[in-house]
């Protein structure tokens, strides 16, 4: 086929694709399951087009990995996500170990496969999926802790994953010992720690004081910086997942001019890297080979869901205690256990040992991609029903405030303009009630179309954008006063909201 036969191929599973979110939205499934099933539709077994290539489905689905981890640290709240992150960090290195080592001794004696390919295979299932819990989970009105805990696992669980994926799949036919493993795979955390630590500012910190000819520079300059943070990381032999994850979530909270539009640049460039990702992974399986995969993969499966990510939350959750980071009650324990989904990672992982020749990787493979089908299938669309039954489901809260900035560098102040959500109590106040300290003002209200300067007693209204200019040094106490009002209406100090988080 030609290029421009391919281009018109690419549009329309490309448009398909985003019409079908909508579908999986109303149903409760994650989008990936159709994705998937374009992949099969497009293969072997549906139009024809080959894709046989390990090597390539690996390289094309790590990238894609990174841009979805590098999405998931720059739409990520950090003050949603703080009081989480010691629970979901004992969760992706204690729980991935705990998860490793179970279901590997579990899978031995039941499938009777050998040693290193039942520890390549648990090392393949132990991460959950960031896309498949953020589509699922950003639906549902959980706690913030709660939430918080399996946004943050997921992000943080794909680093230590790989690293054990790739290392076992190298030994596969020499053994290293524990010791060298749990070194070798340390050290690649820290260096890919240390990398995202020091990119994430010093990219921050440059992109607030050089004023770009065009707004649309600071998404490509962010992304940019993300991947830079990458393959800065692998090429010092660190954990390049962790450093890009570190990156974006640096980026994605720090002041920097047009966040919000980074951030849409950020889920539009995710959504792509998603549906190439999975489309690619089901041009890759074999249907024909799939049915001596259902029953093992059911097995799996079924031990992965029912034994070991319950010990894997258990396991995690008392060492949080013993370290004094706070303890998970049952219900959380539960409701964790159920929403630990699988989703294209375990896939993607599945094709290193692949692509390495390691002796029984394209069952592994087989197995992972019927285990993501059937068991997505079973907890995507159960997830809400199980937070009612374990009662963890939070009261719905109004969305928080949408607030895009753009540099006013000559006047060293921002512009910040901010949309009133529904259910928000910012309705109803007056502008002088809403005692934004002195160097902040709201300059113009666009209402139903119309925008006019204010008066101090206009009421704001639902739906309503203000635009705000405030000086650089009360720009924080501006964004915090508005969330405690929008939270706690014109008395919000009084009743001790601060809009801290």
């Amino acid at each position: 086929m030609t290029l421009d036969v391919w281009l018109l191929l690419g549009a329309a599973i490309v448009i398909a694709a985003i019409a079908s979110v909508r579908v999986a939205h109303r149903t409760g499934l994650p989008s990936l399951l159709v994705f998937l099933g374009f992949g099969l539709l497009l293969g072997d077994s549906g139009f024809g087009i080959p894709f046989d290539s390990p090597q390539a489905a690996q390289q094309i689905g790590l990238t894609a990995l990174a841009v979805i981890l590098a999405e998931g640290g720059l739409t990520t709240n950090w003050s949603h996500v703080r009081r989480s992150v010691p629970i979901a960090m004992v969760l992706a290195t204690v729980g991935v170990a705990v998860s490793i080592v179970v279901l590997a001794l579990v899978v031995q004696g039941l499938l009777g496969i050998d040693r290193n390919t039942a520890l390549i295979l648990g090392a393949v299932l132990a991460s959950t999926d960031a896309a498949a819990v953020f589509s699922v989970l950003r639906r549902l009105p959980l706690p913030p802790r709660l939430a918080g805990v399996l946004e943050a696992e997921s992000g943080f669980n794909d680093a230590p994953t790989v690293i054990a994926v790739v290392l076992l799949s190298g030994a596969a036919n020499s053994s290293p010992s524990l010791g060298t493993f749990l070194l070798d795979t340390t050290i690649e955390l820290i260096i890919g720690a240390a990398v995202g630590l020091a990119v994430g500012p010093a990219g921050a910190y440059a992109l607030r004081r050089v004023a770009l000819p065009a707004s649309g520079l600071y998404p490509i300059a962010v992304l940019a910086l993300t991947f830079v943070s990458y393959g800065g990381a692998v090429l010092l032999h660190g954990s390049g997942f962790l450093a890009v994850y570190l990156t974006g979530l640096i980026l994605g909270n720090s002041r920097l001019p047009h966040r919000a539009a980074t951030r849409g640049f950020a889920e539009g460039a995710a959504w792509l890297a998603q549906i190439g990702l999975f489309v690619m992974l089901g041009l890759l399986a074999n249907p024909e080979e799939m049915p001596s995969a259902i029953v093992p993969g059911l097995i799996t499966g079924t031990v992965m869901v029912l034994l070991v990510r319950p010990l894997c939350v258990m396991a995690s959750s008392v060492v949080a205690w013993v370290l004094r980071m706070g303890w998970v009650n049952w219900r959380d324990q539960a409701f964790l256990s159920w929403a630990g989904l699988r989703g294209a990672i375990p896939i993607v992982l599945a094709t290193i040992p692949w692509a390495s020749g390691v002796e029984g990787s394209k069952e592994i493979f087989n197995q992972v991609f019927v285990i993501v089908i059937v068991f997505t299938l079973l907890q995507g669309p159960t997830l809400p029903f199980a937070a009612r039954l374990l009662k963890v489901a939070a009261p719905a809260e109004p969305h928080d405030l949408a607030v895009e900035s753009a540099p006013l560098e000559e006047l060293q102040a921002d512009l910040l303009q901010i949309t009133v959500p529904p259910g928000s109590r910012l309705h109803g106040v007056e502008i002088f009630e809403l005692r934004l300290p002195a160097g902040a003002a709201v300059t113009l209200i666009v209402r139903d179309g119309r925008s006019f300067v204010p008066a101090t007693t206009t009421r704001v209204r639902v739906n309503d954008q203000l635009l705000v200019v405030a000086t650089a040094s009360c720009r924080d106490q501006v964004e915090r006063r508005m969330r405690a009002v929008s939270r706690s209406g014109k008395l919000a100090g009084w009743y001790g909201e601060r809009g801290l988080e």
